[in-house]
């Protein structure tokens, strides 16, 4: 019998270990998500938030809801021992409710460049005792950034934020759309303030966008096209009046993860076609 057991020993001691350092990583962030499975973290995440959509094997995890009208029940209810997020993502209610749970919460910062992605993909290897492998796929990432051939288009584009043709607001700047932008060799219609603000007939025509950007759920819930040429200005922008409307997945338009080379390239072929 000892002679079983001591031949086994290794074996056993190695499950154990490998048991022992399993994790439940409930993520809130959709570019911390995509950077866990390039890390081969993702069979230990147990939740993730709606923006959490690439790779499509994440739509099987269970869902906390929108990271920013989350409860701590949600997440306690998984029963995590890390939880990861964008350190402006998360309300102060909640972030003290999951510490007062003794939960191990890491906040990270989120930057709209390539180098804020270069951060965010260490900070989230370093946070989950995977820096080897972060490497690695830093190694990829810098790759595919130092390939990436971006021609200037001379065009000025403005995004637009809908949820509905009652619902839509457009982007300033120091926001991820207005950074994905210049990234693909274009400028934002907008840029006499930060953030969003709603759209107006007035402002529109004034901008005057040679092409005007969505996301696809956002065209989508406008009526596609069509319905976003029936609102009111979009007629008389030189975007309109060419139909140079166009729309990208939001997760890889404005995520900043991993995907980002490939982005800016695509982003810049739609606006450049």
């Amino acid at each position: 019998m000892r002679k079983i057991l001591s031949a086994f020993l290794p074996l056993i001691l190695f499950l154990f270990s490998s048991a022992s350092a399993q994790q439940r990583i409930v993520s809130l962030n959709g570019a911390i998500s995509e950077m866990l499975c390039a890390l081969d973290l993702e069979p230990q995440i147990v939740g993730v938030d709606v923006a959490s959509t690439y790779p499509a094997s994440l739509k099987k995890k269970t869902s906390v809801g929108h990271n920013r009208t989350l409860s701590a029940e949600s997440i306690l209810a998984l029963r995590p021992s890390l939880v990861l997020a964008v350190e402006t993502d998360v309300k102060p209610e909640v972030l003290e409710q999951l510490r007062s749970a003794k939960v191990n919460i890491v906040l990270v910062q989120q930057a709209y460049s390539a180098d804020g992605t270069r951060k965010l993909l260490q900070d989230v290897a370093k946070a989950t005792n995977t820096t080897d492998k972060g490497n690695k796929v830093l190694a990829t990432f810098n790759k595919e950034m130092a390939a990436l051939k971006v021609a200037a288009t001379g065009k000025k584009v403005l995004f637009v934020y809908a949820r509905g043709t009652g619902s839509m607001t457009v982007c300033g700047v120091e926001q991820s759309p207005n950074s994905m932008i210049r990234l693909a060799g274009a400028s934002n219609a907008m840029t006499e303030f930060k953030g969003f603000k709603p759209l107006t007939t007035e402002s529109l025509v004034a901008a005057n966008p040679d092409v005007i950007l969505l996301f696809e759920s956002g065209l989508q819930s406008v009526g596609g096209a069509e319905g976003l040429l029936k609102v009111p200005g979009i007629s008389s922008t030189n975007a309109g009046k060419n139909k140079k409307i166009i729309s990208m997945d939001g997760q890889f338009l404005a995520g900043f993860g991993l995907r980002l080379p490939q982005a800016i390239a695509t982003l810049n072929k739609k606006i450049s076609g």
